[in-house]
């Protein structure tokens, strides 16, 4: 027997190593779920909010609940979430919902159904389908096809397709996670899950798929299932020494001291950015500080409206800004300069008293340091110079703040044009980092480093349960080695 294979096989197993996951969002939940299922006794995750569930954060508010994180099911086919729910009668299909949103220029005009349905799936069309790699940017490949389309119709009104064309660009941004589309990859490698993207979970919340892999019990709304006993709360980490050969020390930000065997580390890309340098003893290897540095996690807001009764007309579902030119020059010289990058407004299925929002890129940043009060008021300025019909002061208003929280530093990944020109994406960020016997020391999870299906859910549960397969796996080895 090898020395690496006796030193593993006589002091640690699947019963006695100490695995430590930082972070209880998807990533963290299923790698500690399924190590338990695996075998493994003694597991802790590391919670720094006082939650788990991550960007995963289902709260109740008007006649149920609404999620202030993730919030769709996107796609069926090959999809791990949906294959968890799809006989448990808990989801619902949302549908087409672009036949039924209005485009509203800044001067109450109602963009025509017709020009719309000519211009519309123009745009629709321009985006690359998951089979096509190019060189340079999203935003330039989609601008290309869009207008090579354009000029092909007869007497189309250019000013309103530029306005519409610059909505579907910030909406196509609140999918990515990016400022603008011109900053995103055209080489992402991107697999999209055939079937309706936008599985939605009604009144019920997407906290309901992490229960489900907890197996915790339905009448008890704090029940960690299966990990019970595992999850520490409150528990922020400060730093991770993984220097040597030996166990791992983690000083936690009170001053507390941990040590384990094996570190998954599943905290956001965001964080990663912020806190790499210091969080980590000794420096991270090149590669994997290249993959932090080149890839991005971007912002997305939202905003829920709540009224005392249904808000808008039955036939205004759902609502999207069309700025003209001389009106946005206005607006970037006001205090509402923010509201620009807001992409539209829609009724919450199972919510109807509810009016969701989203923003992105910079101005969400912006949007999160004014006050709540701030923020509503520009809301109410933007209804009115759009909508052709009043609408009341809200019951109730919420936004969120994804950026500012220093947990999270943002709400999705998505790939760059600096990850292309430094060569690097989710490998390097995914690659663990094992001593000289290849034992995984500091190992990493969470939806950027998933090479297919980054930025969401069904993508980060399967890179937790990759490196729960990791582990499984060394240990399954290092019994087949103390065998021979």
């Amino acid at each position: 027997m090898s020395a690496c294979g006796l030193s593993s096989a006589v002091l640690k197993n699947r019963q006695t190593a100490r695995v430590v996951i930082i972070g209880s969002g998807p990533a963290g939940i299923a790698a500690a779920t399924r190590l338990l299922e695996q075998g493994f006794k003694n597991v802790t995750i590391l919670e720094a909010e006082n939650r788990i569930g991550g960007r995963i954060n289902t709260i109740s508010f008007a006649d149920n609940v609404v999620d202030l994180g993730a919030q769709w099911c996107h796609g069926e086919e090959n999809n791990v979430v949906y294959e968890k729910v799809k006989n448990l009668n808990i989801v619902q299909m949302t549908g087409d919902i672009d036949s039924t949103v209005k485009f509203i220029r800044s001067n109450r005009q109602l963009v025509s159904d017709e020009l719309v349905s000519s211009l519309r799936p123009l745009a629709d069309n321009a985006m690359p389908d998951d089979s096509v790699e190019f060189e340079g940017s999203l935003g330039d490949y989609v601008t290309n096809k869009f207008w090579q389309e354009v000029n092909k119709l007869p007497n189309v009104d250019r000013k309103v397709a530029t306005e519409l064309f610059e909505s579907f660009k910030k909406y196509e941004c609140s999918y990515e996670g990016s400022d603008h589309l011109f900053e995103v990859s055209g080489q992402g490698h991107y697999e999209t899950c055939k079937g309706d993207p936008l599985v939605h979970w009604c009144d019920k919340g997407y906290k309901t798929f992490l229960r489900l892999l907890m197996s915790s019990k339905e009448d008890q709304p704090e029940d960690l299932g299966v990990l019970n006993g595992h999850v520490e709360l409150n528990k922020r980490i400060a730093q991770i020494n993984w220097e040597g050969a030996g166990e791992l020390k983690l000083r936690c930000w009170n001053g507390e001291i941990l040590t384990a065997d094996h570190v998954i580390c599943t905290v956001s890309l965001g964080v990663l950015k912020d806190q790499h340098e210091s969080l980590f003893v000794p420096a991270l290897p090149e590669a994997k500080v290249r993959a932090i540095k080149g890839l991005k996690l971007g912002t997305v807001n939202k905003f829920f409206l709540e009224y005392s009764a249904p808000p808008m007309p039955k036939d205004w579902p759902s609502f999207n800004f069309l700025w003209l030119e001389r009106d946005l020059q206005e607006l970037r010289g006001s205090n509402y300069f923010w509201v620009e990058s807001i992409t539209g407004f829609h009724i919450v299925l199972c919510q109807p008293r509810l009016l969701e929002g989203w923003i992105i890129g910079e101005h969400a940043r912006y949007m999160e340091t004014l006050t709540e009060e701030e923020v509503l008021e520009g809301l109410e300025w933007l209804f009115r110079k759009f909508l052709p019909f009043d609408l009341p002061h809200p019951h109730r208003f919420l936004r969120t703040q994804w950026h500012f929280n220093p947990n999270f530093r943002g709400s999705y990944s998505f790939r760059t044009l600096l990850a292309d020109e430094l060569r690097t994406g989710p490998w390097d960020l995914e690659a663990p980092l094992v001593d000289v016997c290849g034992k995984p020391r500091l190992q990493f999870a969470g939806e950027a480093s998933s090479k297919t299906h980054y930025s969401t859910v069904h993508g980060a549960t399967e890179t937790g349960w990759r490196e729960a397969d990791r582990l499984n796996e060394y240990y399954g080895r290092d019994k087949k080695t103390s065998q021979i």
